[in-house]
């Protein structure tokens, strides 16, 4: 019997994420794009990584390096993560039982969510952040509590957070350096968090990717350096961010063994594994440090010539301590909203920037926008240029 050729009508259902739309960086970078503007908007690098770790990876895929790799990762990257912990914080982990390899640092959060988080748990968000923690959240059948980050400085307010907490507080997020104010948790933000969390069995999950991008002397404040905090935490790092790869979606979560094996549970089921060759490739990479010690310099000089080539312009800057982002006012120049004159900016004056408002749950606009400096000199003085005239 010939099918009938009448189009039957899709099924519906109630959406998980009903106020979930296209992300802010897929509509500004896709607006970029139509208007020719400079795109410093999205956080990608609009350079070439090192072709040292190209010819690894290529060196890898021709050595037969192709097929599945264990589950939690190949043993050789997860010694190198633990061995550069070590270094760097001086923490141990067992690169068995403790260090996993990721599609890159928002699954590993994803994954962090779903295994720790039932129906009914509350998870404490630091608003202004990053855009998947919320619908992570919901998609595992939490509750998101919103604690706001001090307008202006967006330095933690402990009150606040210990306020949030109560009895179904699962775990918290947080993240230094942080997207998108370019601030960073000093030494005694950790050690107050430390004291906070100490009596409760709130989890915590650690959003350190841009760990090696710290100004000025500072030093990064791993959660992993913490005793306290390292025996609750999911540290979550990425490869994509620290050597310019971000479509490699490659990143790492360490955390104590008992947490582990509750990710692993979950990480096998979303993902499985992760690119056989791009493993063995960064394996081989990070036996030189020097790519990722000299990191702070290279990024710390990018945010000098964008600063440098912003003052004296309407543009109020803001301090930018970590990440590859700086964040200004926009108050001298504009009465509209931030997400207006974004709008605005990328159409008429042809550079792309990311409105803060976008991080809050509730839109709090305060006037601020945020571009990414992780982008070739000539990139960087062509957006000046161009701001400059306004």
């Amino acid at each position: 019997m010939t099918p009938t050729l009448t189009r039957s009508p899709t099924p519906t259902f109630p959406s998980k994420l009903p106020q979930v739309g296209t992300t802010i960086f897929t509509v500004m970078s896709a607006l970029a794009a139509e208007h020719d503007a400079v795109n410093l908007g999205q956080g990608f690098p609009d350079f070439e990584c090192d072709p040292a770790l190209i010819d690894a990876v290529t060196r890898a895929m021709k050595a037969g390096h192709n097929q599945y790799p264990p589950m939690p990762g190949i043993a050789a990257l997860r010694e190198a993560v633990a061995a550069k912990i070590k270094a760097l914080h001086g923490r141990e982990y067992c690169a068995n039982t403790e260090i996993t390899v990721t599609a890159g640092a928002t699954q590993a959060i994803l994954t962090a969510i779903l295994a720790i988080v039932h129906a009914g748990d509350e998870v404490i968000v630091l608003d202004p952040c990053y855009d998947s923690y919320a619908p992570n959240i919901q998609l595992a059948g939490g509750t998101v509590v919103r604690v706001a980050l001090t307008p202006g400085t967006f330095r933690p307010d402990f009150g606040l957070i210990a306020a949030a907490i109560t009895p179904r507080t699962r775990a918290l997020i947080i993240n230094s350096p942080h997207n998108p104010s370019a601030s960073i948790w000093s030494a005694e933000d950790m050690f107050t968090l430390q004291d906070l969390l100490a009596s409760t069995n709130i989890l915590l999950i650690s959003d350190e990717v841009y760990e090696h991008m710290v100004f000025d002397g500072a030093e990064h404040q791993s959660a992993a350096r913490y005793p306290g905090l390292a025996a609750r935490a999911f540290v979550v790092s990425s490869f994509g961010k620290t050597f310019h790869v971000t479509g490699w979606k490659v990143g790492t979560v360490a955390a104590p063994a008992s947490l582990t094996a509750e990710f692993r549970k979950v990480h096998q089921f979303n993902v499985f594994t992760v690119n056989t060759p791009m493993q063995h490739g960064l394996a081989e990479y990070l036996r030189d440090p020097a790519p990722y010690i000299q990191l702070p310099a290279f990024y710390q000089a990018k945010r000098n010539l964008f600063r440098q080539g912003l003052e004296g312009s309407r543009l109020k800057l803001l301090p930018s301590t970590g990440s590859y982002f700086q964040c200004v006012d926009i108050s001298g120049v504009s009465d509209l909203s931030d997400s207006d004159f974004c709008q605005w900016l990328t159409r008429e004056v042809g550079v792309a920037a990311i409105p803060l408002s976008a991080f809050y749950g509730n839109g709090f606009d305060q006037g601020i926008v945020r571009f990414c400096f992780a982008k070739r000199d000539e990139t960087l003085r062509d957006a000046i240029g161009r701001l400059r005239k306004l």
